[in-house]
């Protein structure tokens, strides 16, 4: 049995070893690139002693047993969920949303972009849909002065959690304090009752944004070229390898006069590609 009894009437589990720990740290980088540093031990710890309690699980060394072989693949998505950092926040780096209203759609309407195919914008690791749900805002409110553009907005997140989240567009009072007056007016429902201190995204913001659940890791399955991919603060947990792949695989999913958008702790410019930088972290694809 690998529990011991803490003194205070709680259960804890045994610390992991740094043998299991290689073991998971090797899974979770096969399954998704995240590459768990080894002073990430301690927190891989915590959060798989979450998944034990929810199984009834005794040790960690079983529970590594289970998920390899689960032939359902279920835990393994709870295991994902509960590894991936999920932070974001409304108009967070905000400077991309600039560059977006500012640079990147009057470019789109100058170039007839819209008219014929929908403008395609990704949001590649959406969480919790904050960072969709800006981008919706911002183009909506864009499109609303240049009538008859077509846009489409995809967002994807390995964690199923998060997305669901996401889909349900709730968020407490104090996620929206950065979004401008008139775009909250517009684009929540204030809760009353019990959902008061809430907020709720409108239905016709919601109809805007597509989530589904997409391992970066996998095959790009959009037949279409994507006009801007935003893709912030998610390399930073990846190695120079993945982050290599990744950027590859961007470029090529990008139509030419397409943009990229990375977190502003990040950099590709110790990486070989051909993206033009138009901003600090801010791509543009010739």
């Amino acid at each position: 049995m690998a529990l011991n009894n803490d003194g205070t009437g709680g259960i804890r589990y045994q610390q992991l070893n740094d043998v299991l720990f290689q073991k998971f740290s090797d899974l979770v980088y096969e399954k998704t690139g995240i590459f768990l540093k080894p002073e990430k031990k301690e927190l891989l710890n915590a959060r798989l002693g979450k998944r034990l309690r929810a199984t009834g699980i005794d040790s960690f060394k079983e529970y590594y047993e289970y998920v390899t072989h689960d032939k359902s693949g279920d835990e393994l998505v709870h295991l994902i969920d509960n590894v991936s950092t999920n932070f974001t926040s409304f108009f967070r780096e905000n400077s991309h949303f600039e560059i977006l209203k500012s640079t990147v759609l009057p470019t789109f309407v100058k170039e007839g972009r819209g008219r014929n195919k929908e403008i395609l914008f990704w949001s590649s690791a959406s969480s919790s849909g904050e960072e969709p749900y800006t981008m919706a805002m911002v183009v909506d409110d864009f499109v609303s002065q240049h009538p008859g553009i077509r846009y489409r907005i995809m967002a994807t997140d390995i964690s199923t959690r998060v997305l669901a989240q996401a889909k349900r567009g709730v968020y407490a009072d104090e996620r929206v304090a950065k979004v401008p007056k008139p775009l909250l007016k517009r684009y929540f429902q204030k809760g009353v009752g019990n959902s008061d201190g809430y907020v709720k995204v409108k239905e016709d913001l919601r109809r805007m944004v597509h989530f589904d659940r997409f391992n970066l890791m996998g095959d790009f399955p959009w037949r279409e070229a994507i006009d801007v991919i935003f893709c912030r603060n998610v390399m930073i947990y990846f190695n120079r390898e993945t982050q290599q792949e990744l950027v590859n695989k961007f470029h090529q999913a990008l139509t030419p006069g397409g943009y990229l958008f990375i977190g502003h702790s990040e950099s590709i410019s110790g990486l070989k590609h051909k993206f033009t930088q138009i901003d600090a972290t801010a791509y543009l694809k010739r």
